[in-house]
């Protein structure tokens, strides 16, 4: 069936929008759907007509999402997955097949501006064919990709050498997190770091002192998140974000002297996740 042969490209592009691997899996047997209730007879362009489609449900399934007040981060932080229904597997391939942190702040979208950015930036789809998907002329639909691509790249009030510096050392931090290296956490926390957590269970402790204390319970804590846990501006400094499903759960911010991580935040609390300023880090 004609209808096949564009069902990977139309799962990516809702995946994108969307952010959870069955909420694409919806979109695109809706699209599969009004397909069938059509009349496709004088369509030209196949492809671009179910593009069309698939993109019309996302936005329409984002509104709906806004509309009911749904969060837009996992309230189970311990668990690495926000949908019990997922394939963990699946989901940590095509989150890392995108990218966590530009799901993270996709998210932080409004529905049109996500659907522009992610056709045109992402699919290269040009605007008088995006201006009608989101009910806006071809100049309003391009202003929206643009606000969108701000929002995504940030970081312009930091310098190109700052990031890098701070990115070695996070970069390094989370390698050693996905190995349980213990040795490797030692290299780059100062020995009397600080860690903080602002939220988490009735009497869990929420301040830690000094880096074997801290990086014995982190390298068995955070191993099995890995897949989901990548590198992201937080508040324009290199950071953490741990997204399962693309839902931002929680982010670490870290203050560094001396090349070492001096201290460590984990930010649990929704609101202030919802609040913070997020974009993705180049290459």
């Amino acid at each position: 069936m004609l209808f096949e042969s564009h069902r990977s490209h139309l799962h990516a592009v809702a995946y994108r929008m969307l952010g959870s691997a069955n909420e694409a899996d919806d979109a695109v047997q809706e699209a599969w759907l009004r397909l069938n209730r059509a009349d496709t007879s004088e369509v030209a362009n196949f492809g671009g007509w179910l593009t069309t489609v698939v993109s019309r449900v996302c936005l329409d399934m984002l509104r709906a999402r806004r509309s009911r007040g749904e969060e837009a981060l996992d309230a189970e932080v311990a668990e690495p997955m926000a949908d019990t229904n997922s394939d963990p597997e699946q989901e940590a391939l095509l989150a890392d097949s995108v990218g966590v942190a530009l799901l993270v702040v996709l998210g932080t979208l409004s529905p049109a501006e996500r659907v522009a950015f992610v056709l045109h930036d992402v699919f290269d789809l040009p605007f008088d064919e995006i201006a009608p998907i989101v009910d806006r002329t071809p100049d309003a639909a391009r202003q929206l990709a643009s606000r969108a691509r701000r929002r995504v790249r940030g970081g312009e009030t930091t310098s190109s050498f700052d990031l890098q510096s701070q990115r070695v050392v996070v970069d390094a931090f989370l390698a050693a997190l996905r190995a349980g290296d213990f040795e490797g956490l030692l290299a780059v926390l100062d020995p009397d770091v600080l860690v903080r957590m602002d939220a988490g269970a009735p009497g869990a402790r929420r301040e830690f002192r000094g880096a074997a204390n801290w990086a014995r319970g982190a390298t068995a804590a955070f191993s099995r998140f890995a897949p989901f846990v990548q590198p992201a501006l937080v508040n324009g400094s290199v950071g953490l974000v741990f997204a399962p499903g693309g839902k931002l759960s929680r982010a670490l911010t870290f203050t560094l002297a001396n090349g070492r991580i001096a201290e460590v935040e984990i930010i649990t609390d929704r609101d202030r996740l919802q609040r913070l300023d997020l974009s993705v880090l180049d290459g």
